[in-house]
């Protein structure tokens, strides 16, 4: 994947918001490894306190515990980084707001931190609406932290675009 551009991230979080305000629908952010990128992202959009309604920043274990209600024993099991980890973000994330519709991100944006079966750039991303199954995605970026996260935002983004 090619790193995005500035403007590239601000053209799909105004495609979200598009799509979010025209079905009368609202948004939920659950960020680890982006650290609130996403939601600054979508906050420097005029308008978007339309179809925005909160952003959770759940860098550690504890903050998703606490926070999102993840299930210690999942993170436990499979770790941070993990489809059932960020499965449980995206269902809490939903579950501690008025949106309908959750992203969720965890990820190894590196330099260090990576172990050989979830090496740096290790992501996992999920989308979650009320009444669906949650849609969960591995991705294996590449690039120093700055790109990862920059990657992630995009990927978090479109695949929230890909819901409608």
């Amino acid at each position: 994947m090619m790193v995005p551009s500035d403007a590239e991230l601000e053209a799909l979080a105004r495609r979200l918001g598009e799509q979010l305000r025209s079905h009368g629908e609202t948004l939920v952010l659950a960020e680890s490894c982006t650290g609130g990128w996403i939601a600054k992202i979508v906050t420097d959009l005029p308008g978007s306190s339309a179809w925005f309604d909160r952003g959770f920043v759940t860098y550690s274990n504890g903050a998703k515990i606490r926070q999102l209600g993840v299930d210690p024993a999942l993170i436990e099991a499979f770790g941070a980084v993990s489809e059932q980890t960020v499965t449980a973000m995206a269902i809490g994330a939903l579950d501690h707001s008025d949106a309908s519709l959750a992203i969720a991100v965890s990820g190894i944006a590196g330099p260090g931190g990576g172990v050989p079966d979830k090496p740096v750039g290790t992501i996992w991303l999920a989308w979650a609406r009320p009444g669906r199954d949650v849609q969960a995605r591995h991705h294996s970026l590449a690039g120093d932290r700055e790109a990862i996260r920059r990657q992630a935002v995009a990927l978090a983004l479109t695949g929230a675009i890909h819901c409608f």
